[in-house]
């Protein structure tokens, strides 16, 4: 150890001697590195040991950069020797003021970046000093000296210290300042961490033009959240082969632009790379296939007995089909409604230009397609109703159409299936939607099964309260009406047959008591409590200047609510307002 301890003191020596001369103490410096791995390597990591002894700081140790004689580091080095000799005598701890040397001699190098009048050389040398420095104070948390390059502008010394503090603790000055010297993963930090849409993307690009992987996905992202596939496909383009998802994403708008060949390898590579989602489509593509309204076969239903609601989804793109896909077989599962005469025919998967669909369509606010192109497939299968699934919009039910997109839920669709039937929302409407539906007039129209209101003497409609009690003696079920939000917004007092929170209130939470069950079997067997798709049908083609055409569905209409009774102004099925309590459309959510 003393024949160390005295190497350490030459070296200083030899770094005072050395002046200025920025690549002799980068030598110097390297040299005891070696040393210092030599003498210990069997010894606990540099990474264990305090950074100082409890009697010295770090200004102790090196002169500050505003400029004190380097003799004067030497001084401070070889005291500090001398201290963590007498006050460490182990072999372990005699590392320590090799450690603090060798950060000295660097730090000494590092200056010399600016304060030397020598050759190319020395700044090069200079550099290395840095980056070594940087190297080591990482690894052994020695944060004052990052702070230090830090103060000389380093870049990377900055992303360092950020680092080590972590995102909590870190000054935003550091990311700044490592963002500012190109440091990319900085750069990406600075991007995210900024709410400012220009800022963030400007950052992001920066990153990303760097080569930087993660940037470049998130710069890919960004673009596809603001509906700029264009953009974001040439940095998919170069991220596919190293992430999944990049490559399901890629693969995705691959199949959008109809380079579907393709886009098969990208989404089958992510799915082999354990991707969920793109093991949902590989799959998806597999069974389906996009096909056009004049292509689609006839379908064997089962008995009308059995199937008084025929009902036939749609989809219209790559991620709808498995969306649809996920929904029926959720359905096909769920053993609440297997005992309802309602069918659902398995997804149809039709070419992405066939509907045109829009989460605003035609200025009213409500997703919605044009339906005239779902006529052959109404007639190929003798559908009531359809379920068409688009990329994004509001859920609702209009004319024997539910309307879902990507992001709704299985509950969503057992909430709009009961609002084919002629079911209300138990939550508050709107203003306009419960002045339509909470007035003497507007409930004698609609008839929903599940509400009523306070009447002159009793409850309005008393018949639909008499129903709840005839149909809780015959299936021998319990009946406690309670009080319902549907009409709170103009202040009328409303009713249901149940004291519990039911999925017409909160289609992700709410039950289906038993008595519903009932009350939903009974609507499906009366054509008057429904409106199918044929009105929808004959509505568009009417609106459309095809008279032909409209008359014909509006036959099939008549012929679909002969054995009941219907408005034909009016419809119960198109109750439906809205799956959020806090709405204030008259859409589902």
């Amino acid at each position: 150890m003393r024949g160390l301890t005295l190497a350490i003191i030459a070296l200083l020596l030899i770094a005072g001697d050395s002046g200025r001369y920025t690549q002799q103490l980068v030598r110097n410096a390297t040299s005891a590195i070696h040393a210092y791995d030599k003498q210990f390597l069997a010894a606990e990591s540099l990474s264990t040991e305090p950074d100082l002894p409890e009697s010295f700081t770090p200004e102790q140790t090196v002169s500050d950069s505003t400029g004190s004689d380097a003799a004067d580091s030497d001084t401070a080095s070889a005291d500090l020797t001398s201290s963590a000799s007498a006050n460490n005598p182990s072999p372990l701890n005699d590392a320590q003021p090799l450690k603090q040397s060798v950060y000295a001699l660097l730090w000494l190098a590092a200056q010399n970046h600016d304060q030397s009048a020598t050759s190319q050389g020395n700044d090069s040398a200079s550099e290395e000093a840095q980056s070594l420095l940087i190297t080591l104070a990482s690894k052994n948390n020695a944060q004052y000296w990052l702070e230090q390059l830090a103060s000389i502008n380093n870049a990377d010394a900055a992303w360092a210290l950020y680092q080590l503090l972590g995102e909590e603790a870190a000054s935003d000055r550091l990311v700044r300042l490592a963002a500012l010297g190109n440091v990319a993963e900085a750069q990406l930090a600075f991007a995210m961490a900024t709410e400012n849409p220009e800022k963030r993307e400007k950052w992001l690009i920066r990153a990303a033009e760097q080569g930087y992987m993660p940037a470049q996905a998130a710069l890919a992202d960004w673009y596809l959240l603001h509906a700029q596939p264009g953009l974001a496909k040439p940095w998919l383009q170069k991220t596919a082969m190293q992430d999944m998802q990049s490559a399901f994403k890629y693969g995705r708008l691959l199949w959008d632009e109809n380079n579907r060949e393709e886009a098969k390898g990208f989404i089958q590579r992510a799915a082999k790379e354990g991707h969920k989602l793109a093991q949902q489509m590989a799959s998806v593509i597999k069974r389906y296939s996009p096909t056009t309204p004049s292509n689609v076969p006839q379908y064997a239903w089962h008995s009308n007995t059995m199937c008084h609601q025929r009902i036939q989804i749609v989809a219209t793109s790559l991620a709808t089909i498995a969306r649809a896909d996920k929904l029926y077989k959720d359905y096909k599962n769920d053993e609440r409604l297997s005992e309802l005469p309602l069918c659902i025919a398995p997804p149809i998967w039709l070419e992405n230009n066939v509907l045109d669909c829009n989460a605003n369509f035609q200025g009213q606010g409500n997703l919605a397609c044009n339906v005239k192109p779902l006529a052959p497939i109404v007639k190929a299968r003798d559908i009531t109703h359809a379920i068409v699934v688009s990329e994004q919009g509001k859920a609702n039910v209009q004319n024997g159409v539910m309307y879902l997109d990507i992001s709704d839920a299985y509950s969503v669709m057992v909430h709009e299936l009961a609002h084919f039937s002629g079911f209300i929302d138990e939550y508050a409407l709107s203003r306009n939607a419960a002045r339509r539906y909470c007035s003497k007039e507007g409930l004698n129209t609609f008839a929903p099964p599940n509400l009523t209101m306070d009447g002159a003497i009793a409850y309005h409609p008393q018949n639909t309260v008499n129903r709840w009690e005839t149909k809780a003696k015959e299936e021998f079920l319990p009946l406690r009406v309670g009080t319902a939000k549907t009409c709170g917004a103009i202040n009328v007092t409303s009713y249901k047959p149940s004291r519990v929170i039911t999925f017409m209130e909160h289609h992700d939470s709410g039950v289906i008591p038993d008595l519903y069950l009932s009350l939903w079997q009974e609507q499906l067997a009366n054509p008057a409590a429904q409106r199918p798709i044929s009105m929808n049908l004959f509505q568009s083609f009417h609106k459309n200047g095809q008279p032909q055409e409209a008359g014909q569905w509006l036959a099939a209409y008549e012929s679909h609510k002969a054995s009941g009774e219907i408005n034909a102004s009016e419809a119960p099925a198109d109750a439906a307002t809205s799956t959020n309590s806090d709405s204030n459309t008259d859409t589902e959510e």
